[in-house]
């Protein structure tokens, strides 16, 4: 079972007063922009069409390795999680979520929020509201808190049909070293150097990242 990052103390199946996911657009009228945060694997393979994407954060929720996962491969408190909101618009819409909800709901267990995302770039006016994929202690896969050395252990042993989970402990790490250098994720760091610490060799550079075509590039001068 491999780890993936979570959010404590919500409970599943989308209870009373959490919302829904938006509605597909109608015929009769254009549905506004639906934008969706991804913090884990999202953020270098979305795995859906879209309009346009932006890096920035979420408020009031820290990334933790706590949660399995049997097929694929934060915390609340005063924090901030960094990602990479997508923009999906008419047609999009409906497929993405529709794709989400088997990737992240049924496959992975997850349950949907709204929240306000903050963008990175320095002329973004208000924030955005977008919609977040989040697992629970509720989840029947939910392994809770545990030291990083045992958590980069059971990373360096799992595997599934989305490829091995040290793949997307590296990705991930490479997005905030490369994308986010101002933000602080001592969890996700903590993780890497003991992962690194016991692996024969690793082969981790930012032309890995690079060659991904789900992240957003930087541009080389």
């Amino acid at each position: 079972m491999k780890r993936d990052p979570q959010r404590p103390q919500e409970c599943p199946g989308r209870p009373q007063g959490q919302p829904e996911p938006p509605s597909p657009p109608s015929s009769s009228s254009p549905e506004p922009p639906l934008w969706i945060f991804g913090y884990g694997s999202l953020v270098w393979r979305p795995g859906f069409e879209f309009t346009s994407r932006k890096v920035g954060f979420i408020r009031g929720y820290s990334r933790r390795f706590w949660q399995g996962d049997t097929f694929h491969r934060g915390s609340e408190k005063a924090a901030c999680t960094w990602g990479v909101a997508y923009e999906v618009c008419g047609e999009q819409i409906a497929a993405s979520l529709q794709y989400l909800n088997m990737r992240e709901a049924v496959l992975g267990g997850y349950d949907t929020k709204l929240v306000k995302f903050h963008p990175q770039d320095k002329d973004a006016e208000e924030p955005i509201q977008a919609l977040v994929y989040i697992a629970t202690p509720q989840n029947p896969s939910y392994l809770g808190p545990a030291s990083e050395e045992d958590i980069a252990a059971q990373i360096m042993a799992s595997s599934g049909c989305a490829g091995h989970n040290i793949e997307y402990l590296l990705r991930l790490a490479d997005f905030m070293r490369y994308f986010c250098p101002q933000a602080e994720d001592k969890h996700l760091f903590s993780i890497e150097e003991a992962l690194i610490s016991i692996l024969p060799c690793t082969c981790h550079t930012e032309e890995t990242l690079e060659e991904t075509s789900g992240v957003p590039q930087k541009t080389k001068s």
